[in-house]
């Protein structure tokens, strides 16, 4: 893990610098009612997995932004995209122009309720960070990043984090042991405002209100007590996502995947985040090549992905 004092990893200022950054999943994601400011409140477990973007910052004349890799053609180029977003809200801090090529190779599934963009954006924090030598503490990074957007944080902190306000108040949790993941990519992908959307028509639609009349998200002490204990079964069980109902409403075809994934041995399944990606939890390294293999062979997903966790955050890797 990175030091308090900084989270780049790179002491002096380089010409070139290269940092990973890992997926997400929500091994619980508790949603409120909306609030005032427009969002929801949330209890979010946020797990970092061995699934990575890869962002490298050189000097240019100007912010340009290149991507490559898996649906990298989905990834906008312009100053919409976060990691734009980041090189020019540091760049701001500390009064630097934010002349930086950020180049961006994707491995984290576009759209997939995986935090891929937010990834990129605390990835960019700590590549520009580095180039420039500005020597943000930890502290101030994690500052600008939850002005990026609510996921941005964790992306910087990594592990196992209970994240609470709209996501971006983190509790670092502690965890025993490594879990075996396999997470279902879909075809095309699901807008994250789209899924909070329809869970709200969905709650209203039930008779109640998007507003009012929604339990306070809490964290749940069972699945808390699992990742403590490094009990993989007890996590299966407790693995819960109160918009997975929404993203099921809005592609009905995922319910296939759980369901080829479930009946493939999983310990437990549920859709990741805002979706449309499906994550398995697996008993052991084995059973989980095993699941992936059977996914595939479904015709239910796009891919299937291996990867193990927790790990670590964004970090510099030159």
């Amino acid at each position: 893990m990175s030091s308090p004092e900084s989270v780049a990893s790179v002491a002096s200022v380089d010409s070139v610098v290269r940092v990973r950054v890992p997926a997400k999943v929500n091994v619980q994601l508790a949603v409120g009612g909306r609030r005032a400011d427009g969002f929801h409140g949330l209890a979010s477990v946020f797990f970092a997995v061995g699934l990575y973007d890869e962002v490298t910052a050189v000097p240019s004349d100007r912010l340009r932004i290149t991507v490559e890799g898996a649906d990298a053609a989905h990834v906008p180029t312009d100053d919409s995209n976060l990691a734009a977003k980041a090189a020019r809200l540091l760049g701001a801090r500390h009064g630097i122009e934010p002349n930086v090529h950020l180049h961006i190779v994707k491995g984290i599934p576009v759209a997939g309720g995986m935090a891929g963009g937010s990834a990129d954006a605390a990835a960019a924090l700590v590549a520009c960070d580095a180039l420039w030598g500005t020597g943000s503490s930890r502290a101030e990074l994690v500052e600008l990043a939850a002005e990026l957007g609510s996921d941005v944080p964790f992306s910087l902190l990594g592990g196992v984090a209970l994240g609470e306000g709209r996501g971006e108040l983190l509790t670092p949790v502690p965890v025993a042991g490594t879990f075996h993941w396999v997470f279902a990519v879909a075809d095309g992908g699901l807008s994250t405002p789209a899924v909070y959307g329809e869970c709200d028509r969905l709650r209203e639609l039930g008779g109640g209100s998007a507003d009012s009349d929604v339990p306070a998200p809490a964290a749940d002490p069972v699945l808390l007590a699992a990742l403590r204990s490094g009990d993989v079964t007890a996590l299966g069980a407790a693995l819960s996502n109160d918009l997975q109902d929404a993203a099921l409403s809005l592609r009905p075809g995922l319910a296939d995947t759980l369901r080829a994934g479930t009946d493939a041995g999983a310990i437990g399944a549920l859709v990741s985040g805002s979706g449309p990606t499906c994550a398995f939890l697996a008993k052991d390294a084995a059973a989980a090549r095993t699941l992936a293999e059977a996914l595939e062979s479904s015709g239910s997903c796009q891919a299937a992905r291996l990867a193990e966790g927790p790990v670590l955050g964004a970090t510099a890797v030159n």
